[in-house]
């Protein structure tokens, strides 16, 4: 069997063919789609990206996490400072920025299996830390404080590749994150076919029964932890130099993190395609909803007066209450069992 066909594995032969026709047009997209529509692609990925990492934490290992827009964060503000203070490319400021991110990932791990914090429990703590965070960058001037923190873009870094310095046209930008993302699919799939995988799914399923057969529970739980926030950290230098702009209000927002947990639970939490599948359907979702709004405002149906900022995350919020009460595996696994993707018995 070839490393395709072992990786791809549990795609049939229309998934496969579906799937490649679906790449061949992500692929084409900077040369038929507009602006607009590749900055939604971008945004798909880069959110797909997060949720693959908060897959692998919570479907994979079993620990839940509403804070993982620290992890994004703190591998921002570490490589765009880097890279502004002394000059360091991103693709070098990549290795302390992810390290960062680790880092943290590793000290809320070792605090939650340390005290036995565990569950719902283990997710506040996340967003205690991602506040704590939030909170001493307000207070920090040489990270922007509450002003922002802002990274120089001249005309001539618009133009062209410099992969170095994350410097280039729109172009680059989707490319990246695609790949990135595509990146990201590969390596959850080895995890999982590891020893790594088989271990995270038995504790997962049975704590209890896979310590009494000799897994080092605390161990591998930590393995889940830094390989999830170390990937959460790579979006985060993304993040920095695609936006070239970071406010600690926005960038360690909850709301970051429940847009990048949604896709997962739309999609099928502990399946590989589930999140980026999820992220696929709600960004251009709540694109299509901000755009129905500013057209039904223009045309006096809504008073422009009223706010409706929030209405795109209730939106979501009602897809997903119907999911987790019709659909509680999320929808890839019913899309492939309608469209026969996967092979019988198969997990995708």
């Amino acid at each position: 069997m070839t490393p395709v066909r072992r990786f791809f594995g549990p795609l049939s032969p229309a998934g496969l063919w579906l799937g490649g026709a679906f790449l061949l047009l992500l692929l084409l997209l900077p040369f038929w789609g507009g602006s607009y529509v590749m900055t939604v692609a971008i945004t798909v990925f880069y959110l797909a990206l997060i949720g693959q990492s908060w897959n692998l934490m919570l479907g994979f290992a079993g620990l839940l996490s509403i804070g993982h827009a620290l992890f994004v964060g703190i591998g921002a503000y570490t490589a765009a400072y880097l890279f502004a203070a002394i000059g360091l490319p991103p693709v070098v400021g990549i290795v302390p920025a992810v390290g960062l991110a680790v880092l943290m990932g590793l000290l809320i791990g070792y605090l939650g299996f340390r005290f036995a914090i565990g569950g719902v429990y283990f997710a506040l703590l996340t967003i205690a830390f991602a506040e704590f965070v939030r909170i001493v960058i307000d207070h920090v001037p040489w990270l922007g404080a509450t002003e922002g923190f802002f990274l120089k873009v001249s005309e001539a870094d618009r133009h062209g590749i410099d992969l170095a310095n994350l410097r280039g046209a729109p172009e680059m930008y989707y490319y990246l994150i695609m790949a990135l993302a595509l990146g990201a699919l590969v390596l959850c799939r080895f995890l999982l076919r590891s020893r790594l995988g088989y271990y995270w799914q038995a504790i997962r399923d049975d704590a209890e029964a896979a310590q009494a057969l000799g897994v080092n529970i605390l161990r591998y739980k930590m393995y889940a932890v830094a390989i999830s926030s170390g990937m959460a950290g790579v979006a985060g230098v993304f993040y920095a130099f695609y936006q070239n702009s970071l406010f600690p209000e926005i960038v360690f927002n909850i709301e970051r993190s429940i847009e990048a947990t949604l896709g997962s639970i739309v999609g099928g939490v502990g399946t590989l395609f589930g999140p980026i599948f999820g992220t696929f359907i709600l960004t251009p979702l709540g694109e299509i909803v901000t755009e129905a709004i500013d057209l039904l405002k223009h045309w006096g149906v809504i008073d422009p007066q009223i706010k409706l900022d929030g209405l795109k995350l209730l939106i979501w919020g009602f897809i997903v209450v119907l999911i987790v009460l019709f659909k509680p595996k999320g929808l890839w696994p019913w899309v492939c069992a309608r469209l026969r993707l996967t092979r019988p018995g198969a997990e995708g």
